[in-house]
C-alpha cells in the first residue's frame, strides 16, 4: 500500500505538469516552470525508493529525490518574489543557486564520502524501505538552508501584503497554501510518521495551487497582456476590470485621467471609489447589457477623453474588460465647430480655410494614433516613421537624382502618419495578439495596405488637393510591395512602385527593426543598418542606399532621444 501511495502521487504530479504544459503563458517566470519540472523529478525518486529492494537501489532512488529537494525550496522563494513584484539582487539570487548546486553536488557522492551523511544502511521492513542515516555537517547547512528558503518566502508573502498595492491579494494568499504545507510536509510530521514521505503528496498539492496562481496572474501583467510601450508611457490611458468588476490593473496615464485610480487597491471592486462607482462601473454594467455601448467621452475641466471599451483578452478567450483612453478635445472642438457652421458663413470660407486644412491634418492624425492605440505592436510608430520619412528626404534634396518638388517632400512628409490606416478594418483578436503572427492570421493583416488606401481615399474625397490625397492614397497602399516583386497585396516591382511608397517602405522597416515589439526585443542599429542594407536591390530600391547611409547617423542620434 506505500508503495502504491509513492506512485499515486507521481502520476498525480505528472499530470498536474502536463496541465501546465498545456496551459503554459509567457507571462509565467522560468522559476514557476522549474517548479513543474522537477517535483515530478522528485515523485520518480520517491516512487523508485519505495520499490527498491537493495541499499545501492536506495541511494540512486534518494539521490533523485534530492534533484527537486535541493531547488524546490529555493525556487518556490524566487517564485514568491516574482508574483508580488519583489527585487532581489542578482547576485544574492545567484549565490543562492550556487549553494543549493554545492549541496547537490556533495548528495551526489553521498556514499563515497561522509560530508553529507556519516553512514547509511538499508533495510526492507514489512514491504517499507528504510534508509538509516546517521547525518553529518553538510546535511544540517542544507536543513538551515531549505528553512531559510522558507523564511525568504513567508517574509516576501508578509511583506507584500502589507505594502505592495500592485501584488494581487488573491495570489498572496494563495502562496501561503504551499509554503505552509511543504514546510510542515519538510520538518513536522517525519516523527509522526516515520515510514511514509508526505512531502511528495505536499509538492503535488503546491502544483495545483500554483495551477490556480497561473490562471490569475496572466491578467494582472497589463503590458503584455492589452498594451504596449505607447499605452504604459504615451498619451493612452488603459485600465483592465475583470468579469466582476474588480480592479486589476492601469498605466500612468490613466491614473493622472483618474486619480482615484491610485487609492485602489488590486482585486478590489471598482464600486469600493465613490467617484469610480458613478464613472467606470456604470459604463462597464452599459457595456456587458449591450456591446454597442462602447464608447463615451468623459470631461475632466477643459478635456475631453475618449473612453472606449472592450473586452480583455487572453490569447483568444475573453477574460475581462478594459479601457481605452484619449484626449479627445481637439476632435471635440473641431467637431463642435462643424456643427456651427450655417449658411451664413460661406462669405467667411476664404478666411476660414487655412485653419480648417489645419484641423483637418490634425483630424487625420487623430485617427492614425486611434488606430495605432489598438496595436499591441506599434506604440508610437506613426510620429517616428513620420520623423524619418522626414528626415530621409532632406537627405534626398541635398543631391536629389529623383528631382523631387516641394509639393512632393510636403506631400510625403504630411501623409507618412496615414500609412497604416487600414488597420482599422483587423479585427482586434490579431492586431491584439501578443505574439507573432500564424500564416492564416498575416495574411488577414495584409489586407490593411488595401483597405488604408480606401479609407484615404474616402477621407480625402472632395478635397481640392488631389495631388496630396494620390500620394496619401499611394504611401498606404504600397508601404508593403518590395523592389523585387515579393510584396504585397499587389507584388508591384521595380519602378512600378511609386517613389513615396519606396521612401515610406525604408522608414517603415527601419523603425520595426530597432523598436521594441511584444514579439522581439529591439534590435541594435548595427544588426538593422546590416537588414537595411542587405535589402537594398531586393526589398528596397537600390537607389535610395546612399540617402539612407547619409541619414543613419540622424536616426540613430533621434532613436536614441525617444521610446521605442
Amino acid at each position: 500500500m506505500i508503495e502504491l501511495y509513492y506512485w499515486v502521487i507521481l502520476v498525480i504530479s505528472l499530470g498536474l505538469s502536463l496541465v501546465y504544459a498545456f496551459s503554459w503563458h509567457k507571462h509565467l517566470g522560468v522559476h514557476f516552470t522549474l517548479i513543474f519540472i522537477l517535483v515530478p523529478v522528485s515523485n520518480v525518486g520517491y516512487a523508485l525508493f519505495a520499490s527498491a529492494r537493495s541499499l545501492e537501489t536506495a541511494i540512486a532512488a534518494n539521490k533523485v529525490t534530492y534533484i527537486g529537494g535541493c531547488y524546490n525550496a529555493l525556487f518556490i522563494m524566487l517564485s514568491v518574489y516574482s508574483l508580488c513584484h519583489l527585487k532581489i539582487n542578482k547576485w544574492l539570487r545567484t549565490g543562492l543557486l550556487t549553494l543549493a548546486t554545492l549541496f547537490f553536488m556533495f548528495i551526489m557522492t553521498m556514499e563515497r564520502q561522509q560530508y553529507y551523511y556519516k553512514s547509511l544502511t538499508f533495510e526492507r521492513k514489512n514491504g517499507v524501505s528504510l534508509l538509516h542515516k546517521e547525518y553529518a555537517f553538510v546535511h544540517n547547512l542544507f536543513y538551515v538552508f531549505v528553512i531559510g528558503c522558507f523564511i525568504g518566502s513567508i517574509g516576501g508573502i508578509i511583506y507584500s501584503y502589507f505594502k505592495k498595492r500592485d501584488a494581487s491579494r488573491k495570489i498572496i494568499y494563495l502562496l501561503i497554501l504551499p509554503n505552509l504545507v511543504c514546510l510542515i510536509a519538510f520538518f513536522g510530521v517525519r516523527k509522526v510518521f516515520p515510514n511514509i514521505e508526505l512531502l511528495p503528496a505536499a509538492y503535488a498539492f503546491a502544483q495545483v495551487i500554483y495551477l490556480l496562481i497561473m490562471h490569475r496572474v496572466c491578467l494582472y501583467d497589463i503590458t503584455d497582456t492589452a498594451i504596449d510601450s505607447l499605452v504604459e508611457k504615451g498619451d493612452t490611458g488603459f485600465i483592465s476590470f475583470d468579469f466582476h468588476f474588480h480592479y486589476l490593473g492601469s498605466n500612468e496615464t490613466a491614473k493622472n485621467i483618474f486619480p482615484e485610480l491610485r487609492d485602489l487597491t488590486v482585486d478590489k471592486p471598482v464600486g469600493a471609489n465613490e467617484k469610480l462607482r458613478d464613472t467606470a462601473l456604470v459604463w462597464l454594467r452599459d457595456f456587458r447589457e449591450d456591446n454597442s455601448k462602447n464608447s463615451l467621452h468623459y470631461e475632466v475641466g477643459d478635456k475631453s477623453y475618449l473612453v472606449n471599451i472592450n473586452y480583455l483578452f487572453d490569447g483568444r478567450q475573453k477574460r475581462g474588460y478594459q479601457f481605452f483612453i484619449t484626449d479627445d478635445t481637439q476632435n471635440q472642438q473641431y467637431i463642435a465647430l462643424l456643427d456651427s457652421f450655417n449658411t451664413s458663413l460661406k462669405d467667411e470660407v476664404a478666411q476660414k480655410t487655412q485653419h480648417i486644412v489645419e484641423m483637418h491634418d490634425q483630424f487625420i492624425l487623430g485617427m492614425a494614433t486611434m488606430v495605432e492605440s489598438r496595436d499591441n505592436s506599434t506604440g508610437g510608430h506613426i510620429r517616428r516613421t513620420s520623423d524619418v520619412v522626414r528626415m530621409l528626404v532632406e537627405e534626398i534634396r541635398k543631391n536629389d537624382v529623383f528631382g523631387l518638388s516641394d509639393e512632393f517632400c510636403r506631400a510625403i512628409i504630411k501623409a507618412a502618419p496615414m500609412h497604416d490606416l487600414g488597420k482599422i478594418a483587423v479585427d482586434d483578436a490579431i492586431l491584439k495578439k501578443p505574439g507573432r503572427f500564424t500564416h492564416e492570421e498575416f495574411g488577414k493583416m495584409k489586407v490593411h495596405a488595401a483597405e488604408g488606401a480606401n479609407i484615404v481615399h474616402k477621407v480625402l474625397e472632395g478635397t481640392d488637393d488631389d495631388y496630396f490625397r494620390n500620394i496619401a492614397e499611394n504611401v498606404a497602399h504600397y508601404h508593403h510591395e518590395r523592389w523585387d516583386g515579393s510584396g504585397y497585396p499587389e507584388g508591384l516591382k521595380g519602378e512600378e512602385i511609386p517613389l513615396e511608397a519606396r521612401i515610406m517602405a525604408v522608414a517603415d522597416v527601419y523603425d520595426a527593426l530597432v523598436s521594441k515589439r511584444v514579439y522581439k526585443e529591439r534590435m541594435s542599429f548595427e544588426q538593422a543598418d546590416s537588414i537595411i542594407t542587405e535589402g537594398m536591390g531586393k526589398h528596397f530600391d537600390k537607389r535610395l542606399e546612399p540617402y539612407y547611409q547619409a541619414a543613419r547617423p540622424r536616426f540613430e542620434e533621434y532613436y536614441r532621444t525617444v521610446d521605442a
